[in-house]
């Protein structure tokens, strides 16, 4: 703890200054609406410096006394100039009017034009609702999961799941947040769809490495995604009628410019149509999911405002009175802003998470209960100093209580009272962060910071202790609340920019990151059935170290951004499984347990134009995940289940005219590594398989094609109702790509063992309605 808080100390002392006659001009830059414009760029032109807005749309800037012009600017909308007398401390909130569109002049991104090049951080990709929608989707249901994995660095875990791998790591490394809120479990349907609802997300960044200080929890990646706020102005509504779905959401002002508020819902009914069946059994069969997105927020004061934010999901699958399977999340966000001073402010967040699934079977004879959760409850203090225009001061903390009901099964009928269950868990988790953005030259900015984190297994637990052999010699059983485990650690972050022109720039960044959960799941792709345990005194943490080192540079007037990164991260205490490992309700799962290291790297090219009739980009991913674990695959090196050596992804979006568009994306990627049999011997009347090495053959490669084409309504002043017809078709050349292979013996030679190659998807249309008004 000492050493924290004299690295504390340390990382605060470059904000010391002195001097007189200064003053601060703070406020938010919103958009017509009253919608938080994050990102905003305030340009001091006499002074060649700036500042951006907060996720908050909040903004401040000390400078000397004096008269200054001030741009606000946000691209898509029309810059605003400001004169402003600087005498005393000022308080100016700006609105922006969206820019009128023209053919030629097409918005894809919320980030200034040369952003990319100047700003400290790396390793990041930052999307607008706008350009998702632009996606050609699946079944007609845009999807953001998908969309990011057509970007560099970022993988499918496979056709037809919303996981992804960043960078060789594994799905669980992933930290999701919605409002701040984690999402354990992020897909519908099995993994078809995510969970987020495009219509209720404002915006949307994922960092693949330099994570800021203030999040901690996961090695790989960070995916904030950040619901609207609500229409402040007026009422109006946005949904859509798909094939499988239909969705709407509506907002608007209880009290204009003060209380505003949104909800938006998703359902599909595709079992809807097997009541149309002659089968009394597909009649009662149900499958379908909803989710509902609520958000309220309350201006006080203009120092304080209040959100309210939500997330109901659910997937249900019913086969009769027999058998039922439901999975869901549920997230609630309430979040306080406070400015305490024009340089200091603030949010605090109490936040709740929850996921759970349930099955049950109806069976008279032979019937059943199975559940699991794992239940959060956090509170979040985020606190934002703007010294001066040269340093932007973050710090804060964060305090989590886990809840984990790895599964819990009790029969029925002929087996009543009957319990299995994987022993439940508590643990508390803490954070403390300071980073500074320091900009040190004119071309040159900083921005380093601290991590520390603790994280406390506490009962009501039942802890095993194992041999060398990982066969059971004892267990302790721990009270509710008694501390029986603690690990902690430092994790610092560090970036640099290094702006050679306007246009180009040198960036470096190097992070650790610590995680104290883990997936315990033996399919790559993850299922509903996956279930979370926490490090334990048979478990220890996570830990990744990366580095990465970039060239960024932009054309034609910043209309195009390219860039190059490669990148290093080395993983410890990896987790993998045994041969043969039994998971399903084993209170003993920590014996299945192996653990080693990994390691990957590689290089990343991305170019992507944002203006014009055409825009998109082109993403080519070369890189190397491997692991070493001393007990797995006799210690020698093999290839990590996500490791993908090529992995490219072009995307690109034509406006044929005022109201026609056509958008086209095509994927290619190498297949997955797969430990297949090379033989069988038998014992008794079983069949038993012999496996090759660990990963030792790979899936066949992976590629696709979508199409979709839009047809927006004609435009009309005095009409409010703008509505398109999208016609979307997935694998429009009916690609046959391998989802998994099974393996059989051959009816008429039982000697002889057959492959079976099994794919999901065909080539498959889609039409949706969209509408807005």
């Amino acid at each position: 703890m000492k050493q924290i808080l004299f690295l504390i100390i340390a990382l605060s002392l470059p904000i010391i200054s002195f001097g007189q006659n200064k003053y601060t001009v703070s406020g938010h830059v919103k958009d017509a609406s009253g919608e938080d414009l994050i990102g905003s760029t305030i340009y001091v032109k006499e002074l060649k410096t700036g500042t951006v807005t907060n996720v908050y749309g909040f903004y401040s800037i000390t400078l000397k006394e004096g008269t200054y012009e001030f741009d606000y600017s946000y691209v898509g909308y029309e810059t605003q100039s400001k004169k402003i007398n600087l005498n005393e401390n000022q308080t100016i909130s700006i609105t922006l009017s969206e820019a009128s569109k023209t053919i030629e002049e097409v918005v894809v991104t919320a980030e200034r034009k040369n952003e990319n090049v100047v700003k400290t951080e790396m390793s990041t990709v930052k999307l607008e609702a706008t350009e998702i929608k632009k996606i050609p989707a699946l079944l007609g249901e845009v999807d953001i999961i998908k969309t990011l994995q057509l970007l560099p660095g970022i993988s499918s875990t496979g056709e037809g799941f919303s996981g992804f791998n960043v960078r060789g790591g594994s799905p669980d490394q992933n930290l999701i947040l919605f409002d701040e809120a984690t999402v354990y479990n992020a897909s519908h349907l099995m993994g078809f769809f995510s969970v987020f609802n495009n219509d209720a997300v404002k915006d949307l960044k994922i960092y693949k490495g330099d994570i800021p200080a203030q999040y901690g929890g996961r090695l790989s990646s960070l995916l904030d995604i950040r619901m609207k706020e609500g229409n402040q102005k007026e009422f109006e509504a946005t949904g859509g009628i798909g094939t499988i779905s239909s969705r709407l959401t509506l907002e608007g002002p209880i009290i204009e410019d003060k209380w505003s508020v949104l909800v938006s819902g998703r359902r599909t009914y595709a079992d809807l149509f097997l009541l149309l069946s002659s089968d009394d059994a597909l009649k009662s069969t149900k499958l379908y999911f909803y989710d509902l997105n609520l958000k309220t927020n309350y201006k006080i004061s203009d120092k304080d405002r209040i959100f309210v934010s939500g997330y109901f999901g659910r997937d249900v699958l019913k086969f009769s009175d027999l058998y039922s399977f439901d999975w869901g999340n549920y997230t609630l966000t309430t979040r306080w802003n406070h400015l305490f001073t024009e340089k200091l402010f603030s949010n605090f967040s109490l936040i709740y998470s929850k996921y759970d699934y349930k099955m049950e079977s109806g069976n008279e004879n032979l019937g059943f209960r199975w559940i699991s959760n794992l239940e959060d409850f956090k509170f979040k203090a985020d606190l934002n100093y703007y010294p001066n225009p040269r340093n932007t001061i973050k710090f804060g903390l964060e305090v989590i209580h886990h809840h984990f009901i790895p599964g819990v099964a009790k029969s029925s009928g002929d087996f009543a009272d009957n319990t299995i269950s994987m022993p439940e868990s508590y643990a508390l988790e803490y954070g403390i962060y300071i980073s500074n953005e320091h900009k040190l030259l004119n071309n040159l900015t900083l921005n380093y910071g601290l991590r520390g984190s603790m994280f406390q297994n506490m009962g009501n637990a039942t802890s095993y202790d194992f041999d060398e052999n990982y066969e059971t010699i004892d267990s302790t059983v721990y009270d509710r609340w008694e501390i029986f485990n603690t690990f902690s650690g430092l994790e610092p972050r560090l970036s640099l920019n290094y702006t050679l022109n306007q246009k180009s720039s040198i960036k470096a960044s190097y992070s650790r990151t610590l995680q104290y959960m883990h997936l315990a799941s033996n399919s790559t792709a993850g299922s509903p059935l996956d279930v979370w345990v926490p490090s334990s005194p048979n478990i220890d943490p996570q830990l990744a170290d990366q580095v990465a080192l970039g060239y960024f540079r932009n054309f034609w007037d910043n209309q195009m951004e390219t860039s190059v990164e490669v990148y290093y991260k080395n993983m410890e205490n990896q987790i993998d499984f045994k041969d043969f490992a039994d998971l399903m309700l084993n209170a003993e799962y920590e014996s299945e347990f192996r653990v080693g290291d990994a390691w990957s790297y590689g290089a990343e090219f991305f170019v992507r134009k944002q203006q014009g009739k055409f825009t998109g980009w082109v993403s080519y991913t070369l890189s190397k995940a491997e692991r070493k674990i001393p007990e797995i695959n006799d210690g020698k090196v093999y290839s990590s289940s996500y490791d993908r050596p090529h992995n490219i992804s072009i995307v690109g979006s034509y406006d044929l005219g005022k109201r026609w568009n056509v958008s086209a994306t095509w994927v290619y990627a190498s297949g997955t590594p797969v430990t297949f049999p090379t033989g069988r011997y038998e014992q008794g009347n079983m069949v038993v398989p012999i496996y090759s090495e660990r990963n030792g053959y790979r899936m066949p490669a992976y590629h696709r094609m979508d199409l979709s084409i839009t047809l927006k309504s004609k435009e009309k002043p005095d009409k409010r109702l703008k509505s398109d017809l999208n016609i979307s078709i997935y694998n429009i050349y009916n690609r046959h790509n391998a989802w998994m292979i099974n393996f059989s013996q051959d009816e008429e030679n039982p000697n002889i063992t057959v492959a079976e190659l099994v794919y999901v998807f065909p080539i498959i249309p889609s039409i949706t309605w969209n509408f807005h008004f």
